[in-house]
């Protein structure tokens, strides 16, 4: 028995109307996500208005509109005081023909509805939605689609907040990379100028190359390489001071060269290797650096042949315990975690006289992670 397929409707008229409202609302919310401005406004009025389905629609901040969409512009003059009246009350207002007097007989826009924009318990603007009459209807849904929007400026404060969190790391980190090693790194150079002005030059190069990068003002991610490359310059400088004493080994994978890492998160794990490996022990110290592909990860090792440590004290810098001397451990590991979640956390190998290594696990390709 053969059947034939028959074309049929793409769901009821209710699926279709749910799924257009769904598809107009993911066009404004983009622009939402970055916070209330008058640019993310004009971007989102438009699909806002077209949701409402009002003759006009406005999107203010706590004092004017930032933007316009529809009919009746020439009242955008009577906007602050309905704002003003929204923050008096803290709550959705209707407005009738009298808060929008008008001289032009065929103007649609007779009352409004304007309900405020609230992120983080405090009004930052509001949603007035015009029409030729007022509804029941109308009322209500202003008020769920600033109750959506305002969900939307949540999550763009959230992310404002994120980036500010993960700036105030990063700083913390500089501010614990050692003026030890600046000084040291200094005096080694100045030991050279006479004896090997060439050699100086170069390290003088490298010195400000490593503190550029160490410093630099913008990006969150780097690639593998250009943090590597920061490591072997900070290498180069402590092997100018402590000579043969330190042997280093580099065994880097080249797919792995272009993944995307947090900033400053492979830099002090090498400068505890080297504090903790060498320093305080006599003879030869050896540092160890590989970085291979494992599937979907890039695993990178960092180890030493140093003292080791107690592993009480290095769960006590994993929890962020100042008294501890490490350079950033906590820090690297907690950026680490709310980057690719808890299960790539730093893993920390060591006992007393035993060497230490640490080992970092990263997906190759991570969600809003870009070097």
């Amino acid at each position: 028995m053969v059947r034939r397929w028959r074309r049929t409707h793409l769901g009821s008229e209710s699926d279709r109307a749910t799924f257009r409202t769904l598809h107009t609302a993911s066009l404004a919310s983009p622009a939402l996500r970055e916070g209330l401005t008058r640019d993310s406004a004009e971007r989102s009025v438009r699909h806002l208005g077209d949701l409402l389905g009002t003759p006009a629609l406005a999107i203010t901040d706590t004092a004017d509109a930032l933007a316009w969409h529809g009919a009746g512009t020439h009242h955008r003059a009577q906007v602050p005081a309905l704002v003003a009246a929204v923050l008096e009350r803290g709550r959705t207002r209707s407005f009738e023909a009298d808060a929008l007097s008008c001289a032009h007989g065929a103007c649609p826009v007779r009352t409004a509805v304007v309900s405020p924009l609230v992120v983080d318990g405090l009004i930052v603007g509001t949603l007035a939605a015009f029409a030729p009459y007022p509804t029941a209807g109308l009322a209500r849904a202003t008020d769920e689609v600033a109750t959506w929007m305002s969900g939307q400026l949540e999550l763009a404060e959230l992310g404002a907040s994120r980036a500010r969190l993960a700036e105030a790391e990063v700083r913390a980190l500089r501010a614990q990379i050692s003026p030890h090693f600046i000084y040291n790194s200094l005096g080694a150079i100045a030991s050279f100028v006479r004896t090997d002005p060439d050699r100086a030059r170069e390290l003088l190069l490298e010195f400000a190359d490593f503190t550029r990068y160490s410093f630099r003002a913008h990006g969150e991610f780097t690639t593998l390489a250009e943090e590597l490359r920061s490591v072997e310059r900070y290498l180069l400088l402590e092997q100018a001071r402590f000579g043969d004493r330190l042997q280093v080994t580099l065994s880097i994978a080249p797919e792995v060269l272009p993944v995307a890492v947090p900033f400053l998160c492979i830099q002090p794990l090498v400068e505890n290797a080297v504090r903790h490996g060498l320093e305080g022990v006599t003879g030869i110290g050896h540092v160890t650096i590989t970085a291979r592909d494992r599937g979907t990860d890039c695993v990178i090792e960092v180890e030493d042949d140093g003292r080791g440590e107690d592993p009480e004290v290095v769960r006590r810098a994993l929890a962020g315990d100042v008294a501890v001397d490490s350079v950033g451990l906590g820090n690297v590991d907690a950026r680490l975690r709310t980057t690719y979640g808890d299960d790539h956390g730093l893993v920390v190998e060591t006992a007393p006289g035993a060497g230490t290594k640490v080992i970092v696990r990263l997906p190759k390709f991570a969600a809003g992670v870009v070097a």
